[in-house]
C-alpha cells in the first residue's frame, strides 16, 4: 500500500501546470463572456456614426475641410533636396567691382546713396595721395544744385556727411523739398582737402505740398468751345444771344490783337451762308522759378515779391515778340549779401501766310 502512495504522488507532482491561457478559457467559460469580446480591437461601436456625422457635417465638407490643411507630400524627391542645397550655398555678391554712385529720392526731405569703388581705382587713388590716403577719412558731399548745371564750383550750398565706407549705403537728409541735389564720395583729408572719387546723379526732391503751377485757363481747340456752347458750324443764328456776345468778344480779344484781318462777326448771318476762313493763333507765357532763403528779400525787374514758407517763388510772364530782361535780386535778411540772377529771354515770331 505504502508503494501505491508513493507512486500516485509521483504522478500527481509529475502532471503539468496548467498555462495562462487555458486559465484564461476557464474564467471565461465560468463568467459566461464570449472571447470575442475580450480581444475585440477598439474602434466604434457597431452602427455607430461617424463622428462628422455626430456632429451635423456631411462627410464630404469634412473631407473639404481637411483638404485645407493639406501641404502635399512631406517628403522631397532626392534631386529637389540636392538642388535646394547646392542653392543655400550661393550668396549674391557683396561687391561687383564697378565705380557707380547712385543717389535716389526717397520722400521729399530723404535721399539714398549706394555705391561700389573697384580696386584700381583705389590703388590709384593710394598712389596719387601716399601717406595722406591712410589720414583720409570718407565723406558723402551733398550739393544743393537747384536750378543751375553743375559744374563741381558752382553749388548754392554744401555739407559733408561722415560714412562707413565699407557700408556701400547711406541714407542723406536732405530736408529741403523742391531741392535738387548731387552728391560726391571722397576723402577729407586731415588740411581740409577733399579728394572726390565718384560724383552722384542730380535728383530732384518732390514737395511737401500740391504743386504751386496753376493754369489759368484750359487750352481748348475753338471747335471744341463752339459745341461747349452750343455754337453750330460758323457762328451760329444766336450772336445777339449772351453766349454769342461772349463768343464775339473772345474772338476778337484773340484775333484783331495779332493782326488778323476781321472776320465779319459783327453782323448776323444764318447758318450756312458764310464760312471763315481758315486761321490759326499762337501765343506764349513764361514761367520764371527760384527758391533762396525763406527770410530773403527778392524783386523781379525791381518790384518786390513774397516768397513762400520754405524760400520758392513762381511768377508767370506774358512773352510778347522781342527781348525781354528778367533780373532776380535776393539779399540776405542775416547777412549784408546780395545776389543777382538775369534770364534774358527773347522771342521772335516769324508768319507766314502761304
Amino acid at each position: 500500500m505504502k508503494s501505491k502512495a508513493k507512486k500516485i504522488q509521483k504522478t500527481k507532482a509529475a502532471a503539468p501546470k496548467p498555462k495562462l491561457k487555458d486559465k484564461l478559457k476557464k474564467a471565461l467559460s465560468l463568467s459566461g463572456i464570449s472571447k470575442k469580446q475580450v480581444f475585440k480591437r477598439p474602434g466604434r461601436a457597431a452602427g455607430r456614426p461617424p463622428v462628422a456625422q455626430e456632429q451635423g457635417i456631411p462627410l464630404q465638407d469634412m473631407k473639404v475641410e481637411q483638404a485645407k490643411f493639406y501641404t502635399g507630400v512631406v517628403g522631397q524627391p532626392m534631386y529637389q533636396k540636392s538642388v535646394m542645397a547646392e542653392l543655400e550655398h550661393k550668396e549674391l555678391a557683396w561687391r561687383y567691382g564697378e565705380d557707380i554712385l547712385v543717389l535716389q529720392i526717397r520722400d521729399p526731405w530723404w535721399a539714398h546713396a549706394y555705391w561700389d569703388i573697384s580696386g584700381s581705382t583705389l590703388e590709384r587713388l593710394h598712389k596719387e595721395l601716399g601717406h595722406s590716403f591712410g589720414d583720409g577719412r570718407w565723406h558723402l558731399r551733398s550739393y544743393d544744385v537747384s536750378f543751375i548745371n553743375f559744374n563741381g564750383t558752382n553749388a548754392h550750398r554744401f555739407f559733408d556727411t561722415s560714412i562707413d565706407v565699407d557700408a556701400g549705403n547711406w541714407y542723406l537728409n536732405f530736408g529741403s523739398p523742391g531741392t535738387s541735389w548731387c552728391v560726391d564720395l571722397g576723402l577729407l583729408l586731415p588740411g581740409g582737402r577733399f579728394v572726390t572719387v565718384l560724383r552722384s546723379n542730380t535728383v530732384s526732391l518732390p514737395l511737401d505740398s500740391p504743386s504751386w503751377v496753376t493754369d489759368e485757363e484750359w487750352m481748348i481747340p475753338e471747335d471744341e468751345f463752339r459745341k461747349l456752347y452750343g455754337m453750330s458750324v460758323g457762328l451760329g443764328p444766336n450772336v445777339s444771344s449772351p453766349v454769342g456776345k461772349l463768343w464775339q468778344e473772345r474772338l476778337k480779344r484773340d484775333v484783331s490783337s495779332r493782326g488778323i484781318a476781321s472776320m465779319g462777326v459783327s453782323s448776323p448771318v444764318k447758318k450756312g451762308q458764310v464760312k471763315l476762313p481758315f486761321w490759326l493763333v499762337v501765343d506764349c507765357e513764361l514761367i520764371v522759378y527760384g527758391a533762396t532763403e525763406p527770410d530773403a528779400h527778392v524783386t523781379v525787374q525791381g518790384k518786390p515779391i513774397k516768397l513762400r514758407k520754405d524760400g520758392t517763388f513762381t511768377l508767370r510772364f506774358a512773352l510778347p515778340d522781342g527781348r525781354q530782361d528778367i533780373p532776380v535780386v535776393a539779399k540776405s535778411a542775416k547777412i549784408d549779401e546780395t545776389r543777382t540772377i538775369t534770364p534774358v529771354v527773347t522771342r521772335k515770331t516769324t508768319r507766314n501766310p502761304s
